[in-house]
């Protein structure tokens, strides 16, 4: 069975689906394998938005410990590193990416949370870095970027009590952008995402790398690579095309060029 699927929604939207519900997603060998294809799919498709949710009641609970209990100290550095490209590969993703949190999203299920460029949580969602409880810590980029969304002082608060957060706690902070029923978790993420392919995808991809690019320079600096994105937009077709729909009062119809 496979344990990661792929669909596309409104032509431009692909939709990544953790398929694992009897295990609450947890993230085996095998489901970490299918989702580093998955991305590179995406990455190869004309995708303009991704949306990744969980199957079930979860988002994902993290590792699967059961198959943890089982490997060597070899293997849980060779999965280690695994996990961590596969996350860095999602979040190198040139497209927006929207983690829909359906449920618990604990340890490394937060991590690849994280790894996205805006999260939704139901108001069901519960997440957190639990790793200390557990005699670790977050090893899949979860002290870097936790830290980074919600500021060191806090970061460090929730990583070393293994803080299991609400989705509106988690909202108040700044982790997820809003929380929804249940039931309109799914379609609110994909209408976003759908929203978010109808912009000009050469501009998109330019705001995203300016947005995270900049982040870690100095002001002056990010603002300086700001300036050398946009750059990127001005030779597209598609502002010329957005030039045009407007003086013809009509919806432009990007193609990416």
């Amino acid at each position: 069975m496979n344990t990661v699927t792929l669909q596309t929604h409104h032509t431009y939207v692909a939709l990544i689906e953790l398929n694992r519900p009897e295990a609450k997603n947890a993230i085996s060998i095998q489901l970490l394998e299918e989702l580093r294809a998955k991305i590179q799919e995406v990455k190869g498709s004309s995708a303009r938005a991704l949306v990744l949710i969980g199957k079930g009641d979860s988002f994902s609970s993290g590792a699967d410990l059961k198959e943890r209990k089982s490997m060597s100290d070899i293997q849980v550095k060779r999965f280690l590193r695994d996990i961590n490209l596969c996350f860095s590969e999602l979040a190198n993703l040139p497209i927006p990416t929207i983690a829909a949190i359906n449920g618990f999203a604990f340890g490394g299920g937060l991590e690849m949370a994280l790894s996205c460029d805006i999260r939704y949580a139901s108001e069901s969602a519960q997440m957190g870095l639990t790793e200390t409880k557990l005699g670790i810590i977050p090893g899949a980029g979860g002290t870097q970027r936790l830290s980074r969304i919600v500021g060191e002082s806090t970061a460090m608060e929730w990583i070393f009590s293994g803080k299991k957060l609400t989705g509106k706690e988690a909202m108040a902070k700044g982790l997820v952008s809003h929380v929804l029923e249940p039931d309109h978790l799914r379609e609110s993420s994909l209408a976003l995402a759908r929203e978010i392919s109808e912009s000009a995808p050469i501009a998109v991809s330019a705001a995203k790398k300016a947005v995270r690019r900049g982040m870690e320079l100095p002001m002056k600096s990010a603002l300086e690579w700001e300036r050398l994105c946009y750059f990127e937009t001005i030779g597209t077709k598609d502002r010329l095309e957005a030039l045009q729909a407007f003086a013809e009062k009509r919806k432009p119809n990007f193609k990416g060029e």
